[in-house]
């Protein structure tokens, strides 16, 4: 028998089904409708009056007005909302920083204002919302939920309040849900990973679990724990655990290592949130992709990946997009972040309604842990790592290797030494050391016992030449990218791999 909580769940549901029909099957005119919005309201901020916005009145003007630009060419402004200045790229001042790992300027600072923040909380109801109303499943409402998250205790800078996005999105869980959700709000302030998983571990085997949230690398562990505990498989110890959902990397990976540690198939609801918006979440279970928010405050251009380091990239709005095409993915939002790159690119999968996948980043990265390792990372990581030394380097990539043979996950560095180190295990910490320093989403996996400091793989002398002869793309402008984050160059590099 459906409790109260279940039983009403279904109409709310449905209600917001057809909220979302509303937007979602009047995509263009909603998004017209959000950039004017953006524009008016933001034309006496700083950034407003620096790029002429009373003078914008359609997409045309903004291109001509304001360049596509990235975290670091935007900082400036940042700088100014960091300082404690108001209606610098929104009007105002932020109620939130998101701080995340940088690129080249160490922490970013990501804005979140009042009306941006709702949308951050809705999209992952929402989610949840349309799925009772696609399956009718409801009965999960009634059992504990567990959203694996970073800690939400906040710091205060110039009167704003900073921590990490999932942090922050712990404040604002709905009165509804606050009886049902775990771990409890102590357990969930534990800054030690592997300390925190072991208390959601005790704190969760008793009770009823019905929903499990969180990004998949960090289940992976919770789950694992619960198995070294109990020796049972999570299904057998959680009966009613039937919804995963998941976001920040690519779950396919996971896939079936997860449903081993389950031991049965469970549904799974994908997200795609960022510190810099509540981007898409599925919202059915039998098609490919999420629903892009088109109604949340963000006005989204896309530029063809093939073409966006041509002088002139064409920034493409909803209307002009494909269906499998790469696309670079740009943002203006109601945080004031405008023509931004986050550096994301996505496929349409559909544009009746528009659905998309996350194809990758623009440039070279590993994220398969969530750490968002990129090619300017791993490089000065090797270069702090030689300099002053007699070692020489000819050629190296990193991968990711998700399912080694013994012990946790790691990143293997392929390398070919022109003169290599007396000690190997010293060199593969330095290296280790400099990546910490430079990326706190690393650290934080490597603290929290998710993954094991790298390891390097010694390639016979040429033997990156011979890969990339094979490949038939020796010479030339062809380069072997600094990192991927999947294993092609890596399994394709096993012949020329020195046995230690």
């Amino acid at each position: 028998m459906l409790s109260i909580k279940s039983a009403l769940a279904k109409p709310f549901a449905k209600r917001v089904y057809k909220k979302i029909q509303k937007w979602a099957n009047n995509p263009i005119e909603t998004q017209d409708k959000v950039f004017q919005n953006l524009i008016s309201e933001a034309a006496g901020t700083a950034f407003g009056k620096d790029h002429d916005f009373i003078s914008i009145n359609n997409h045309q003007d903004f291109v001509k007005r304001v360049p596509i630009r990235d975290y670091e060419q935007l900082k400036p402004y940042v700088d100014r909302v960091v300082a404690g200045e108001s209606d610098v790229l929104w009007k105002g001042k932020p109620l939130y920083f998101a701080k995340t790992s940088g690129t080249t300027s160490g922490a970013k600072y990501i804005p979140l204002t009042k009306q941006s923040m709702p949308t951050h909380v809705n999209a992952a109801k929402n989610a949840i919302l349309l799925y009772i109303h696609e399956t009718g499943n409801s009965k999960f409402v009634d059992g504990k939920m567990i959203f694996l998250q970073g800690s939400p205790v906040l710091k205060e800078q110039n009167g704003i309040q900073l921590g990490r996005l999932s942090g922050i999105v712990a404040h604002f869980v709905p009165k509804y849900l606050q009886k049902n959700r775990m771990p409890s709000w102590e357990t969930n302030c534990i800054e030690d990973w592997e300390t925190k998983v072991d208390a959601i571990v005790e704190e969760t085997l008793p009770e009823n679990m019905t929903v499990i949230s969180g990004i998949p690398s960090w289940v992976q562990m919770y789950f694992e724990k619960l198995q070294q505990k109990t020796g049972k498989k999570v299904g057998d110890i959680f009966k009613n655990f039937n919804l995963f959902i998941f976001g920040g990397v690519n779950y396919e990976p996971y896939r079936a290592k997860f449903e081993n540690l389950i031991g049965r198939k469970v549904d799974s609801i994908e997200l795609y949130p960022a510190s810099e918006g509540f981007f898409a979440f599925q919202d059915k279970q039998n098609k490919k992709g999420m629903l892009l928010q088109l109604d949340s405050g963000m006005f989204y251009e896309f530029v063809k990946a093939d073409t966006f380091f041509d002088d002139n990239p064409k920034r493409l709005t909803i209307k002009d997009v494909e269906v499998g095409v790469n696309y670079v993915m740009i943002i203006s939002t109601n945080a004031g972040l405008w023509a931004y790159n986050i550096g994301d690119t996505v496929m349409f999968t559909s544009t009746k309604p528009y659905r998309i996948i996350v194809s990758g980043r623009i440039k070279h990265f590993i994220s398969a842990f969530g750490e968002h390792v990129i090619g300017k990372e791993v490089e000065q990581a090797m270069k702090e790592a030689t300099n002053n030394s007699e070692v020489r380097i000819n050629e190296f990539t990193v991968a990711p290797q998700i399912n080694p043979e013994s012990g946790l996950p790691y990143h293997e560095w392929f390398i070919e030494f022109e003169n290599e180190p007396e000690n190997m295990s010293a060199l593969a910490k330095k290296i280790d050391d400099s990546l910490q320093k430079q990326n706190s989403y690393y650290l934080d996996l490597i603290e929290g016992k998710v993954l094991q400091p790298l390891k390097i793989s010694k390639i016979e002398k040429n033997g990156f030449q011979q890969y990339m002869k094979s490949i038939g793309k020796l010479g030339g402008q062809n380069k072997i990218p600094r990192l991927s984050n999947d294993r092609k160059i890596a399994d394709a590099l096993k012949p020329f791999i020195l046995l230690k």
